[in-house]
C-alpha cells in the first residue's frame, strides 16, 4: 500500500520566490529514489502562507530510506544553491510533517480501492 507524506511549510509572501526557485533547482532530486512515486509543489492561493509539499512513496521503508540519505542532504541545503559552503537561510518559517496510506485512489476512466 503506498503511503504519503505533505510537508506542511509556513513561507512568508516574500520569501516565496525563493522556495519556488531552490525546488526548481533541485528537480530530479528525488525522482531516481528507490520506491518514489509522486511529487507534487502546491503555492496557496488565497487566504494561507502555507505550502504543501506533497510526495507518495511505495512504502514507509522506501520513505525513510530516501530521507536517511539524498532527503537528508536536500533537507539541509545540501547541493541546493549554497554558495561558499555556507548554508542559506530557510525560506519557510515552519514546517510540520504529515503522514498517510492511500486506502482509495481514483484516475480518469478507473477509480476502486487501492491495491495492497
Amino acid at each position: 500500500m503506498s503511503i504519503v507524506k505533505i510537508n506542511v511549510l509556513t513561507v512568508p509572501e516574500e520569501q516565496r520566490e525563493t522556495l519556488e526557485k531552490r525546488f526548481a533547482a533541485r528537480a530530479g532530486a528525488v525522482e531516481n529514489s528507490d520506491g518514489f512515486e509522486w511529487f507534487e509543489l502546491l503555492r496557496p492561493v488565497e487566504g494561507t502562507d502555507t505550502y504543501l509539499v506533497y510526495t507518495r512513496w511505495r512504502s514507509e521503508e522506501d520513505f525513510q530510506n530516501w530521507m536517511s540519505g539524498q532527503g537528508q542532504a536536500a533537507h539541509r541545503g545540501g547541493g541546493s544553491g549554497t554558495e561558499g559552503g555556507e548554508r542559506p537561510k530557510p525560506a519557510a518559517s515552519g514546517a510540520t510533517l504529515w503522514s498517510f496510506e492511500v486506502v482509495q485512489q481514483a484516475a480518469p476512466g478507473r477509480s476502486g480501492p487501492a491495491t495492497e
